[in-house]
């Protein structure tokens, strides 16, 4: 599956933004799908995922209530709505996919974008 990001941006902290991640070549709905961010200098983190049932999903502690993923498996596409975002939200957003379950490390994961950049001043 190939996979492009969009819908970064700048941001005020407090707000919103919502990326995509638009699939091609298979269909998204067989594979869990994630996000990943890299703040400059810093690793790459998971933030968030859903499984390929898309019932479960999971996160990471400091986005928990305030990031929200859901997809199209029409459109395939996968979203992540991202509110009430603080400056330390800011980095390259990856989204990712692979077929294996309840994965969220980088080295699990098959398929990746190029990332969109996702910055929130203070």
């Amino acid at each position: 599956v190939q996979l492009v990001e969009s819908g970064g941006g700048q941001v005020q902290a407090g707000g919103s933004l919502t990326l995509s991640c638009a699939g091609s070549g298979h269909t998204i709905g067989g594979y869990t799908m994630a996000w990943f961010r890299q703040a400059p200098g810093q690793e790459r983190e998971f933030v968030g995922a859903i499984d390929w049932g898309g019932v479960n999903e999971y996160w990471e502690d400091s986005v928990q209530g305030r990031f929200f993923i859901s997809r199209d498996t029409d459109k395939n596409i996968l979203y992540i709505q991202m509110n009430n975002l603080e400056p330390d939200d800011t980095g390259v957003y990856y989204c990712a996919a692979d077929q294996d379950f309840g994965i969220r490390a980088v080295s699990d994961f098959d398929y990746w974008g190029q990332g969109t950049q996702v910055t929130v001043s203070s």
